[in-house]
C-alpha cells in the first residue's frame, strides 16, 4: 500500500517497524527489500531541510525527488507498505527527524531501523534521533560500497600518509579486479599515463545518451515550495536517469559506446563536449540506483567480449575511479570528519567570484565550464579540479565557499564525495592529507588538455599586460605568496627554480599584474 501522506490513510495492519530510507539510498536489491512484511512500513520524505542547507542545483533537486517517488512506488508495487511525504504535504514538517517522530507518534510504531547515512551531518542527526525515542532502534549498512567506513583507517592505522595508490592496489588485491593471481593484469598497477590525451581538433564525440523524463509534477512542486535553485532545467525532458532502469541503460551504454575511448581522453576538455567519453554514472551510484560492483562487473565483461577493440588502459583508469578513488574518498571522509569539514590550511579568505553563479566572465574554459554546469548540473573531473577548482585556488578563496558551491551545482554532489575531492584535492585546504601538492597550473596545462584558449579573450601566452591570461599571473602569485610551504615539496622544487631564475622586476611585475586581477576579480 503506497500512501502520498496528504491524508489519514491508514495503513493495512498493525504496524510495529517503521525503516527510513534517505534519497540516497534507492537500493532495490537491499535486504531489507527481499521479503515483504506487513509488519514492517517504509518511509521516504522530501523536506526543506535537505532542500536548504546549500542552494542546489534545479535539476538535482529534482533528481532526488523523482528517483525518490518512483522507488516509493516500486516498493509499494512489490507489496510492501510505504509512507511518503512530498514537499508541500500539509503534514509535513520539514524536517527528518520531525516527521519521523511525528509517525511514530501518530502509527504507534514499536520500533525504528535505517540505513547507515553516507553523509556525517545526517549520521549524528539519526545517532540523537535515536537516543531521544522510546522505542528501540537499530541501524544497519546499506550494502552499497566495497568497503566499511572504518576500513580506510584501519588499512593506514599507526602511519602519516594515506597514498591513494596504496589503497588502490588494496582493493584490486581484495576483490581480485583485474588481477592475474596476485599480480596486476598486464603488469602494472597503473595506467594512468596512457589517459592524458588532448581530443582532436574539430573531434566529434557520439551524442550523449540523454533521457527525456517529464518532471513537470516535480518541477512544479519545488516552484509552489518556494525552493531556492540555481541552474537551468527542461522539465519536459530531463535528461538524467531516475530509476534503476535507466542507471543500467546508461551503464550499458558507457560500456559499449564510451569505454573504448574513455581512458585515452578522460582528461581532455572542449567547448561544447560536455560529455564526451564519460560514464556519467555518478548519480545513479551515488542515489544507489545501481552500485560499483555490478558497474565494475559489467565493464569488464565488455573488455573480454572485444579484447581487440578496447585498450586495457581504458578499463584500468576507470576501475580505479570507482574502487581506487570513490572508495578511497569515503575512506578519509570517515576517518576525518568533522574536523575536515573546517580545514583550512592555507588560510584563504576570499569569496568566490560573482561569475561562479552565472558563468559571465571572458575565461573562455571558466566561461565554458561553469555554464555547462549550469545547464547539465554536471562537469568530468578535470573540468572541476583543473578549472574551476585551479582558480578558485589560486585566487585564494576559502574553502567554505568552494565547498558551498561544488556541493550545489552538481547532480552527484553529496557530502561524502564532494568535500574530500573539493577541500583536499581541489583546494589542499587539509595541508596535504589527499594530495602531496596543490593541483594549480597556468594556463599551460589548459591548453595543453583543452581547447578553450584558441578563442579565448585573453592571450594564454602573456603573464602581464593587457589581456594577460590570469592564470599566468595567479599561477605564480600563488606561489610566491605560499613559498615557505611549497619551496621544499619535492614534486614542486622545478617551479621555484623557474620562478627563482626571473630578476627582481619581473617578479614584481607578475605579482602586481596578479594584483590588480584580485582587486577586479568580479569584471574578469
Amino acid at each position: 500500500m503506497f500512501i502520498a501522506a496528504k491524508g489519514a490513510k491508514k495503513i493495512n495492519k498493525m504496524p510495529k517497524t517503521l525503516r527510513l530510507v534517505l534519497g540516497d539510498q534507492l537500493n532495490i536489491n537491499h535486504t531489507w527489500f527481499k521479503t515483504v512484511n506487513d509488519e514492517v512500513t517504509y518511509v521516504l520524505m522530501e523536506t526543506r531541510s535537505e532542500t536548504d542547507y546549500v542552494v542546489h542545483h534545479i535539476q538535482k533537486v529534482i533528481g532526488f525527488f523523482s528517483g525518490m517517488r518512483l522507488f516509493a512506488q516500486a516498493l509499494s508495487a512489490k507489496g510492501h507498505q510505504v509512507l511518503y511525504l512530498k514537499i508541500n504535504d500539509s503534514i509535513n514538517l520539514q524536517a527528518i527527524d520531525l516527521n519521523c517522530r511525528q509517525l511514530i507518534r501518530q502509527y504507534g510504531f514499536e520500533k525504528f531501523e535505517y540505513q547507515l547515512p553516507d553523509e556525517y551531518r545526517m549520521d549524528v542527526l539519526l545517532t540523537a534521533f535515536c537516543e531521544n525515542i522510546d522505542i528501540p532502534s537499530q541501524a544497519c549498512d546499506t550494502e552499497h560500497f566495497y568497503t566499511s567506513r572504518e576500513e580506510l583507517g584501519l588499512l593506514f592505522k599507526g602511519k602519516n600518509s594515506f597514498l591513494m595508490e596504496t589503497f588502490y592496489r588494496y582493493m584490486r588485491k581484495k576483490h581480485h579486479i583485474l588481477m592475474e593471481g596476485s599480480n596486476p593484469l598486464h603488469g602494472r598497477w597503473n595506467f594512468d599515463a596512457e589517459n592524458r590525451k588532448k581530443l582532436p581538433r574539430d573531434f566529434k564525440s557520439t551524442p550523449p545518451l540523454l533521457f527525456a523524463n517529464n518532471v513537470n509534477e516535480v518541477y512544479a512542486d519545488i516552484k509552489v515550495a518556494g525552493i531556492t535553485t540555481i541552474g537551468n532545467v527542461n522539465p519536459d525532458e530531463y535528461l538524467w536517469p531516475i530509476n534503476r532502469k535507466q542507471s543500467l541503460t546508461l551503464l550499458n551504454h558507457f560500456a559499449e559506446v564510451c569505454l573504448p575511448l574513455f581512458g585515452t581522453y578522460q582528461d581532455a576538455m572542449a567547448p561544447r563536449e560536455w560529455s564526451l567519453f564519460h560514464s556519467r554514472l555518478s548519480f545513479s551510484l551515488n542515489t544507489k540506483m545501481i552500485s560499483p560492483q555490478e558497474v565494475i562487473a559489467r565493464v569488464i565483461e565488455e573488455y573480454h567480449k572485444r579484447p581487440t577493440e578496447i585498450e586495457y588502459h581504458q578499463v584500468e583508469g576507470f576501475v580505479r575511479q570507482i574502487i581506487g578513488w570513490r572508495e578511497y574518498m569515503r575512506g578519509i571522509y570517515w576517518l576525518k570528519m568533522p574536523e575536515y569539514s573546517t580545514l583550512n590550511a592555507l588560510e584563504h579568505t576570499n569569496e568566490l567570484p560573482a561569475w561562479y553563479w552565472d558563468g559571465q566572465t571572458n575565461m573562455k574554459c571558466l566561461s565554458d565550464c561553469i555554464r555547462q554546469s549550469l545547464d547539465y548540473g554536471y562537469a568530468h573531473h578535470i573540468q572541476r579540479l583543473m578549472v574551476t577548482g585551479n582558480f578558485a585556488l589560486l585566487a585564494g578563496t576559502h574553502p567554505d565557499e568552494v565547498d558551498k558551491w561544488y556541493l550545489g551545482i552538481y547532480v552527484d554532489a553529496l557530502d561524502w564525495v564532494e568535500i574530500t575531492n573539493t577541500r583536499g584535492m581541489s583546494q589542499f585546504a587539509d595541508g596535504g592529507i589527499v594530495a602531496t601538492k596543490p593541483y594549480v597550473s597556468s594556463a599551460a596545462y589548459i591548453d595543453k588538455m583543452s581547447h578553450y584558449c584558441a578563442t579565448c579573450y585573453y592571450d594564454k601566452s602573456k603573464k602581464t599586460g593587457e589581456k594577460a591570461c590570469p592564470f599566468n599571473s595567479f599561477y605564480w602569485h600563488f606561489l610566491s605568496r605560499h613559498e615557505e610551504q611549497f619551496k621544499t615539496n619535492a614534486r614542486m622544487s622545478m617551479m621555484y627554480n623557474v620562478w627563482y631564475k626571473y630578476d627582481d622586476t619581473q617578479r614584481q611585475e607578475i605579482l602586481t599584474q596578479a594584483e590588480h586581477y584580485l582587486q577586479n576579480i568580479h569584471q574578469l
